[in-house]
C-alpha cells in the first residue's frame, strides 16, 4: 500500500473541524492540525509546542490551513486579525479527556500485534478517550485486555463522530515523512508506531488472553511456513523437512498453524511441508493463541504468527533474510545469513513493490531469493538446539539434542 492509498483510507475525518474557536474560526487535529477560517484578514501560525518551533506562517483571507505533518505533534495553533494586530486564537493541543481516534490498517496480523503496545502507551500518556479502529479479528484478540481503550472493528463507524484528533499508524512508502517522522525502513516495524504516536519506542509484547485450557497432552512445537509474499518464505527447498524430521526424532509433535495449507500466485505455490500435522485453517486467532500458549517453542518467518508467538512469551526461531534483523522484535534465535544478498526491505534506494514475487536485486537470475535460500536446515537446527539449552528443554523422548 503506498502513502496515497493509506491517505485515502484515513480521510474520513469530519468535513468541518470539530472545535469552535472565536469569531467563527474552527480547528481540530484530525489528519494533522486543521484550521478553517471565515472571511477576514488573518495571519495563521502553526507551531510545535514541545520544540518551540514555528512550522508554518502565512496571511490567509479565508479557507483552510492544513499542516503537512500528520503524525503526532503537539501543535499550537495561533491566529491574528491583521486589521487590528490582535491575537484571536491561541490553542495548544491537549488530549487529556478528549475523544481521539487511532486507525490501524486491516488485513495484517504482525503489524497490529507490533503496534498495540504503543496505542496503549499513547492513551496512558495523554489520558485521552481513545477509540482504536482495526479489523474485527484483531479487536477480538485485544479488546478485553485493554479496558482503557474503546475498540471499533472496521468497517464499522468509529465510536466518536467528531474526534478532537486522529492518527493513522501504518507503513508509508517512497520515503514519505509526512505520515511518519522516520522512514519505516530505518526502524523496527513495531517502533514505527512509537515514532508516529510520539511515545517511548521500547519494544514490549502486547497483552493477549492466556490461561486457555490445554488440549494436547504431548509436547509439541508450532511452526508457520507462509508469508504475505515470496520474499518472506524460507526459500530453501529442503529446510522445513529437515527441521521437522529433527523435531520428530526428538519426540515432538510438529503442528503447522498457518491459515492456508497451500498458498501462492501465478507459477509459484507453497505447500505445507511433509511430516508436520495439519492444523491449518481460517480459525479465530484466540484458538491460535491457545495452541501457542502450550507449545515448547515456535519456528517461523518474519510474519504475523511469529509476532503472535512473541505475545504468548514463547521462544521464537525466526527465519528471515529480506529484512534486516532489527525489523522485527528481538529474538536470540533469529536466523539471518549475511553471506548472501539480504535486506532489500530496508534499502533506501529501493521502493517496495507489492508484487508477490518481488526480488528487486536478483530477479531473473540464479540468485533469486538467495537471502533465505542460503539458510540451511542445519543452521536452523543449530538455533533450535541453542534455544532448548537456554530454556532447559529436554527432548520429549529423552534422546540427545
Amino acid at each position: 500500500m503506498n502513502s496515497k492509498g493509506f491517505n485515502a483510507y484515513l480521510i474520513d475525518a469530519p468535513d468541518i473541524p470539530t472545535q469552535e474557536g472565536p469569531r467563527g474560526i474552527k480547528y481540530d487535529f484530525n489528519d494533522g492540525a486543521r484550521v478553517l477560517l471565515p472571511k477576514g484578514h488573518w495571519y495563521v501560525q502553526l507551531e510545535d509546542a514541545e520544540y518551540d518551533n514555528i512550522l508554518f506562517g502565512a496571511n490567509v483571507d479565508e479557507g483552510w490551513v492544513l499542516s503537512s505533518k500528520k503524525y503526532y505533534i503537539k501543535h499550537r495553533i495561533r491566529v491574528w486579525d491583521r486589521d487590528t494586530d490582535v491575537e484571536v486564537l491561541d490553542h495548544t493541543m491537549n488530549l487529556e479527556g478528549k475523544p481521539v481516534l487511532i486507525k490501524f490498517p486491516v488485513g495484517t496480523i504482525g503489524d497490529i500485534v507490533a503496534w498495540m503496545t504503543y496505542a496503549d502507551r499513547f492513551q496512558k500518556k495523554h489520558n485521552c478517550l481513545l477509540n482504536l479502529s482495526m479489523s474485527k479479528r484483531m479487536c477480538d484478540v485485544f479488546k478485553d485486555q485493554y479496558p482503557n481503550i474503546f475498540f471499533t472493528s472496521l468497517p464499522d463507524t468509529p465510536l466518536y463522530e467528531f474526534p478532537y484528533a486522529s492518527y493513522l499508524v501504518g507503513l508509508f512508502f517512497k520515503g514519505d515523512t509526512n505520515y511518519q517522522p522516520v522512514d519505516f525502513r530505518l526502524v523496527g516495524l513495531h517502533e514505527q508506531a512509537g515514532y508516529i504516536l510520539g511515545v517511548d519506542t521500547k519494544e514490549e509484547p502486547p497483552k493477549v488472553k492466556l490461561g486457555n485450557p490445554r488440549t494436547i497432552v504431548e509436547r509439541y512445537v508450532c511452526i508457520a511456513c507462509k508469508g504475505s509474499a515470496q520474499n518472506k518464505y524460507w526459500n530453501n527447498g529442503y529446510g522445513w523437512e529437515q527441521v521437522i524430521d529433527y523435531l520428530r526424532s526428538m519426540g515432538y509433535r510438529v503442528l503447522c498453524i498457518d491459515k492456508e495449507r497451500t498458498e501462492g500466485k501465478e507459477f509459484v505455490w507453497n505447500r505445507m511441508p511433509a511430516g508436520c500435522e495439519d492444523f491449518t485453517g481460517n480459525k479465530p486467532l484466540q484458538e491460535r493463541i491457545a495452541l501457542l500458549e502450550y507449545c515448547d517453542f515456535f519456528v517461523g518467518l518474519g510474519s504475523g504468527l511469529s509476532w503472535l508467538a512473541w505475545c504468548c512469551h514463547k521462544p521464537v526461531v525466526m527465519i528471515c533474510g529480506f529484512a534486516l534483523p532489527y525489523t522485527e522484535f528481538y529474538t536470540p534465535y533469529r536466523v539471518f545469513n549475511p553471506q548472501g544478498c539480504n535486506g532489500c526491505w530496508n534499502d533506501l534506494s529501493l521502493n517496495y513493490k507489492h508484487n508477490y514475487c518481488w526480488c528487486p536485486r536478483q530477479q531473473g537470475t540464479e540468485r533469486v531469493f538467495e537471502c533465505t535460500r542460503l539458510i540451511t536446515g542445519r543452521k536452523v537446527i543449530t538455533e533450535i538446539k541453542k534455544l532448548m539449552k537456554d530454556n532447559n528443554l529436554k527432548a520429549p523422548n529423552g534422546g540427545e539434542l
